[in-house]
């Protein structure tokens, strides 16, 4: 029996993608066993209405272009077609049954690591699944850390938001460098962030 094909799911609102994502995304994808990185675009939440959130659509053709032809990365619009709010383990639980032939991991930054044992069901996501951890800057360290099930992963620590590039855009401030060019050029062209 082959081997099953390992994906590490890094999920966000990508409100814009940044260069600080993909950098991530890169190094989960190409410095740890990890066979593809997929960006999984969270939707709309919808009791959390916020004029701020580009709609889902746009946010995942921004992640597309921003991706390329990156043959390790890649992008999921599941969450669109599960009910909300989109919990972590219910996307699993999807994803898992759906491709038989994969394993699912699911990469988070250091700073969601302290409240992990928050989210639900998380030992199920630990046992089952695991954590691909990327460090973050100002972070308490967690017990978690030591968890066999999570693999603490050395990458850049980026400290980009994309509420500062939004910020950016609406007072008329360049994003060059922050964003990756297509990124930025669809921001301007369809007027987002203002």
């Amino acid at each position: 029996m082959s081997a099953l094909q390992k994906i590490g799911l890094f999920f966000g609102s990508f409100n814009p993608i940044h260069i600080g994502h993909l950098i991530i995304a890169d190094v989960m994808a190409e410095n740890t066993d990890l066979d593809k990185v997929w960006f999984v675009v969270s939707p709309q939440n919808p009791f959390k209405q916020s004029n701020s959130l580009l709609h889902e659509f746009d946010r995942y053709d921004m992640v597309k272009a921003a991706i390329g032809d990156h043959y390790k990365l890649e992008v999921s619009d599941v969450e669109f077609h599960l009910p909300t709010p989109s919990y972590t383990i219910h996307t699993l639980t999807h994803l898992t049954e759906k491709y038989t032939s994969k394993e699912f991991k699911v990469i988070i930054g250091e700073d969601n690591l302290e409240n992990f044992t928050k989210w639900r069901n998380h030992e199920q996501i630990l046992e089952q699944h695991g954590l691909y951890v990327y460090p973050r800057p100002h972070v308490t360290s967690s017990d978690l850390r030591r968890h066999p099930n999570v693999k603490m992963v050395e990458a850049p620590l980026l400290d980009i938001s994309a509420t500062y590039i939004r910020n950016c855009v609406k007072n008329n401030k360049s994003i060059r460098y922050l964003v990756p060019e297509v990124v930025e050029q669809t921001i301007r062209t369809k007027n987002f962030f203002r």
